[in-house]
C-alpha cells in the first residue's frame, strides 16, 4: 500500500515536486559543511535527480534519456520506500547531493519489488518493441524482467548502491556513507553485503577497492564486490 501511494503521487504531482525539489549543491567553497543524516520521504525526488547524473558509469546521464525517472525507478526509489531505514543521505548546506541505499536481504527485497512496485510501473510503460535498444527501451525492459537475487552470491545476501555528484566527490565523505551503510547492516545481523560496478567505472572501482571490498564475480561488462560484515572491517 505504501509503494501505492507513492507511485500515485509520483504521476499525479510530478510537475509539483519538480518546483519544490532542492535546488542543486553550490560550487565549492571553503564555507561548505556536509552531514550524512537518515532519509526522509521529502528527499525521494532528490535521490531519482542523483541517481540520473550518476548513472552513465559515474556521469551525469540526463542526455541519455528520454524519461528522466527510470534510473530512480530501478535503482532508488524501491530501496527508499521498501527499506527506509538502510537509505542515508548526504546534504551540502542542507541539499542532498549523494545517497547510500540498499537491501539486507536480496532475495526478499526481489520479491518484494515485484509484488510493491514493478507491476505499477509495467502499467505506465509498454514494452518496447524488440528492435527497439535505446537506454528507456533497456530500462523499461529492466523493469518487465525484475530485480532478481543472485544464487553465486547467497553468501553476501544485502546489497548497496552509492552515488555522489562530483561536488561531494574526493572528499572522504564516500568512505563514510559505506561505514554507516555498513555499521547498520551489522547491527541488523546482516552477515555479508555486495554491489556491481561497470567496468567503465574506474574511479569506483579503485574507491570500491580502497574501502575494503574485495571482488566476488565478474562478467565481460561488470564487477561484483563483496565484504563480509562480521570479518572484515575499513582500513586504509
Amino acid at each position: 500500500m505504501v509503494a501505492v501511494v507513492f507511485f500515485v503521487a509520483l504521476c499525479e504531482f510530478h510537475e509539483v515536486l519538480s518546483l519544490l525539489s532542492h535546488s542543486p549543491p553550490k560550487e565549492p567553497h571553503d564555507a561548505m559543511h556536509f552531514a550524512i543524516r537518515p532519509y526522509h520521504p521529502s528527499d525521494l525526488y532528490a535521490l531519482y535527480q542523483i541517481c540520473l547524473k550518476t548513472a552513465d558509469s559515474g556521469q551525469d546521464a540526463t542526455a541519455l534519456y528520454r524519461d528522466p525517472e527510470l534510473m530512480g525507478h530501478l535503482y532508488t526509489a524501491p530501496y527508499a520506500v521498501a527499506e527506509p531505514d538502510l537509505c542515508f543521505v548526504l546534504t551540502t548546506d542542507g541539499a542532498p547531493c549523494g545517497y547510500v541505499l540498499g537491501t539486507r536481504d536480496s532475495a526478499a527485497f526481489a520479491n518484494w519489488c515485484e509484488r510493491e512496485w514493478f507491476w505499477m510501473l509495467r502499467t505506465r510503460y509498454p514494452l518496447p518493441a524488440p528492435e527497439e535498444d535505446s537506454p528507456d527501451a533497456r530500462a523499461i525492459r529492466h523493469i518487465y524482467a525484475g530485480h532478481a537475487a543472485e544464487p553465486e552470491l547467497a553468501a553476501y545476501p544485502a546489497h548497496l548502491h552509492i552515488d555522489l555528484l562530483p561536488v561531494a566527490q574526493g572528499k572522504g565523505w564516500g568512505r563514510k556513507m559505506i561505514e554507516t551503510f555498513t555499521s547498520r547492516l551489522a547491527s541488523l545481523g546482516a552477515p555479508a553485503v555486495h554491489l556491481g560496478v561497470g567496468k567503465r567505472n574506474t574511479g569506483a572501482i579503485q574507491f570500491y577497492e580502497r574501502v575494503g571490498f574485495h571482488r566476488v564475480g565478474e562478467d565481460e561488462g561488470g564487477i561484483v564486490y563483496g565484504m563480509e560484515l562480521r570479518h572484515e572491517s575499513i582500513t586504509g
